[in-house]
């Protein structure tokens, strides 16, 4: 197994306390050292057996006898000496009694060095517990306090959690106002408009709040337009075509642009009014009536976009039925889809709209549309999930070979499962 990795301050602090309890370990041993010294009454020479030798040699030197010739030469010179004798009796009292007191000054002054080393050292041992218990203390502390920290941190973010709830409703509730008032706005260009201006406007202020659901959830525009741009080249020789659902006209504006001749069909009033509000062709009402009223092989391409899930069966088997019967031979017709496949693509993006009638897996799509008379009928997968929102492979060191390759395997049958592409069209010739 791999070392975890150590951060860079964590082993610098670790460095440093190892130096300071290093350096505290040698100054409790220089106290001991210290204290164990020993004075020098105790190590030296016999100071007090040789103080005593000499307060015996400076006793009184005694009368010589005085008897016979001797004697009397004796007592002559001592008496001659005697002043010399005195002064240096004097002289030898005096400096013994001076080393008498400085010995018990020394003794005193050695005494208190060696309870001043005594006191630094027990001091030394009461502190070295204290500090451990302090340390054991902060350290007990410290799961506490960072606890303390993240609840409180905690309790911040819910806060703007909420605050975010709320402003996201905000904005979803002034987008659907904003397309409401705009399709009014629209709609109700007279002063005192015709019932049939007015039901127009009711439509389209009804029809708004998908509007702006689409705004808020599909991309925007220009998002729209960067995806549906690879259709363009489908259709480019295959004029005229109808854009069936066509919302804001995205797709109609890249096929004016690429001089495709198009129109499109939306039941959605607002939706309408901004297509036409551009110049587009759009006609307003049922898809699988307007394909009715076109006559057989009159069409050279049908294009429907996130538009067949909305559909329950009867409607999407009578939409094939009405594009095989209004293309031409040769025609093209491309169905793209919320692919239910992709477990991310169903839970992210196809059950958030309340309008989807069900999913259609690709195959149930492309059976379809073999029964209604399509041939050459292929599923073409779109909109990948990025390589960052997918399952990772293991690397090849961090387990043996076989437990590897074993977990890489799983990971790509995981990957299929959840993180398959979120779209899907269907792609189909008359």
């Amino acid at each position: 197994m791999t070392e975890p990795i150590e951060h860079p301050e964590l082993e610098r602090f670790r460095r440093r306390l190892a130096d300071e309890e290093s350096a505290y370990a040698r100054a409790l041993a220089q106290l001991d050292s210290v204290a164990a010294y020993p004075l020098p009454e105790e190590t030296g020479p016999g100071v007090r057996e040789l103080l005593d030798g000499l307060n015996e040699l400076c006793a009184a030197v005694p009368e010589p006898p005085g008897r016979g010739v001797r004697g009397v030469l004796a007592g002559e010179v001592t008496k001659a000496l005697r002043p010399v004798l005195e002064r240096q009796a004097r002289f030898n009292e005096s400096l013994v009694r001076l080393l008498n007191a400085r010995l018990e000054h020394t003794a005193r002054h050695h005494a208190r060095l060696r309870e001043l080393a005594e006191a630094l050292v027990h001091y030394a041992q009461r502190v070295e517990p204290m500090v451990d218990a302090r340390d054991d203390v902060r350290v007990a502390r410290a799961p506490s306090q960072a606890g303390q920290v993240i609840e409180a941190f905690g309790s911040r973010l819910d806060r703007m959690g909420r605050t975010l709830e709320g402003l996201l409703a905000l904005r979803d509730r002034i987008e659907v106002v904003s397309e409401e008032v705009r399709a009014l706005r629209s709609s109700l260009d007279a002063k005192t408009p015709a019932p049939e201006t007015a039901r127009a406007a009711t439509r389209a202020a009804n029809d708004s709040g998908y509007t702006a659901f689409e705004n808020c959830f599909r991309g925007s525009r220009e998002e729209i337009r960067a995806r549906q741009q690879v259709d363009v080249e489908l259709f480019r020789a295959q004029a005229p075509v109808v854009d069936l659902g066509c919302g804001r006209g995205e797709f109609l504006e890249l096929l004016a642009a690429a001089g495709v001749e198009a129109f499109g069909v939306e039941s959605n009033a607002n939706a309408v009014r901004e297509c036409r509000d551009k110049g587009l062709h759009v006609v307003h009402g049922d898809l699988v009536g307007s394909l009715r009223e076109r006559r057989a092989g009159s069409l050279g391409g049908v294009y429907a976009s996130q538009v067949v899930e909305h559909l329950p069966p009867v409607a999407l088997g009578a939409l094939l039925a009405e594009a095989h019967r209004t293309l031409r031979s040769g025609g093209l017709l491309v169905l793209e889809t919320p692919n239910p496949a992709s477990v991310l693509s169903f839970h992210g993006t196809f059950i958030r709209d309340p309008t989807h009638e069900r999913p259609l897996h690709p195959e149930t799509l492309r059976f379809l549309a073999a029964a209604a008379g399509f041939s050459d009928a292929r599923i073409e997968t779109r909109n990948p999930v990025p390589e960052h929102g997918r399952l990772r492979s293991l690397p090849g060191s961090v387990l043996p070979p076989p437990a590897v390759r074993l977990l890489n395997e799983n990971v790509e049958l995981l990957n299929a499962l959840l993180f398959a592409p979120l779209d899907y069209a269907l792609i189909a010739r008359r």
